[in-house]
């Protein structure tokens, strides 16, 4: 309890300790962190991998013995905590993320109850939540069962597929069915306002940083709400991080070291900062489709070798370098340009091409117009 803890921090105050190292074990360190830091003493949050002891002789004594000497003799590097401002908007962006998530969920299950009643609108219409599928999941509610009555609802471009849309819409709810579409669309309905008024309170709390958040939105792939969950895992301060490598192995978006006795083994990345990662793998996703762009030529170039995955780790790790020199040098992003990498090696793409060319018996003359 939190007079425990104060009782806690007045005994060590009492024995004139400068620094408390402790294990960063699930959030149960936060309590703690949160008392100490208001007080003239520097908390350590280790990482538990850092500080593991001899096996065979662990208790929560021996544990706290051993960390005590690994801090008395400087051997442990504490973990990167930041301010409570900070932290603050860090919690309240990753929750906004996790209703979003949540919101996703919702509407799969909802598809989920529509098949089971053999409505295929999901096979017509791009977003079975738009104006026009909502306004048709409304009236199936509603008891409506004439297809001609539902798909005359269709607004915009999807008027076009009327026909389609009638045979869609030929299915078979049952009472049961009609009551669970109901309480989804009044529970992503709630979700929707919650997730209006997170962002207001977001906007309202990254308003400091509205510079950093338009440099950010000139990389390909990140949005404004990308570059604010940027910004509330690493902050706006690049000197704790020296250089873009430091950064991206902190992050978790550099493939591991496993070499022992002169062999190479696993080269996975490794966990990292797990709600950083999926927003750069997001980012990295969304600038594979942007045209005649650096990032998206890196990323087909990848795929086509090490497949998606891989490419999407690879284009996140760019973004987040990119970022790093970004908020430090506080410049708009420089655009390469699709070419990049065919100008890198102009030469050898030149030779390989003629090889080829003559290959099928051509004769090839080269002029250069670029003079």
């Amino acid at each position: 309890m939190t007079r425990n803890l104060v009782e806690l921090v007045d005994w060590i105050k009492s024995k004139n300790c400068t620094h408390v190292g402790m294990e960063s074990t699930g959030d149960y360190w936060k309590p703690i962190y949160n008392l100490l830091e208001c007080e003239d003493v520097q908390p350590i949050v280790v990482n538990a991998q850092h500080i593991k002891s001899v096996p065979g002789r662990k208790t929560d004594v021996k544990d706290a013995e051993w960390i005590a000497r690994l801090v008395r003799h400087g051997l442990v590097r504490g973990s990167y905590i930041p301010n409570r401002e900070q932290r603050e908007l860090r919690e309240i962006i990753r929750y906004r993320r996790s209703i979003v998530e949540e919101r996703t969920r919702e509407v799969n299950r909802l598809q989920k109850v529509l098949e089971g009643g053999n409505i295929k609108l999901s096979s017509v219409a791009s977003n079975v939540l738009g104006v026009s599928g909502r306004m048709m999941l409304e009236a199936i509610i509603q008891g409506e069962t004439d297809v001609i009555v539902l798909a005359n609802m269709a607004q915009k471009k999807l008027k076009n597929k009327k026909d389609q849309l009638m045979l869609a819409l030929e299915g078979n709810l049952v009472r049961h069915q009609l009551i669970m579409l109901e309480k989804q669309l009044d529970h992503i309905d709630y979700l929707n306002q919650l997730i209006d008024e997170l962002d207001e309170e977001i906007d309202l709390r990254m308003e400091p940083y509205k510079e950093e958040i338009e440099l950010l939105d000139t990389i390909p792939g990140v949005n404004k709400r990308t570059a604010q969950q940027i910004l509330a895992e690493i902050g706006t301060d690049m000197s704790r991080f020296p250089t873009p490598g430091h950064l991206c192995s902190w992050a978790g978006m550099t493939p591991g070291h496993d070499e022992s006795a002169g062999k190479k083994r696993s080269s996975k990345t490794r966990k990292g900062n797990k709600k950083l990662r999926s927003a750069l793998v997001e980012s990295a996703r969304a600038a594979a489709k942007k045209k005649d762009t650096y990032l998206s030529a890196q990323y087909h170039r990848i795929a086509a070798r090490r497949g998606k995955n891989r490419a999407a780790i690879a284009v996140g790790h760019s973004i987040l370098r990119i970022v790093h020199i970004i908020l430090t040098r506080k410049q708009n992003y420089i655009e390469l340009g699709a070419d990049y990498f065919d100008r890198l090696k102009k030469d050898l793409l030149i030779r390989n091409t003629v090889r080829r060319l003559e290959s099928l018996g051509l004769t090839v003359e080269i002029h250069d117009n670029t003079a």
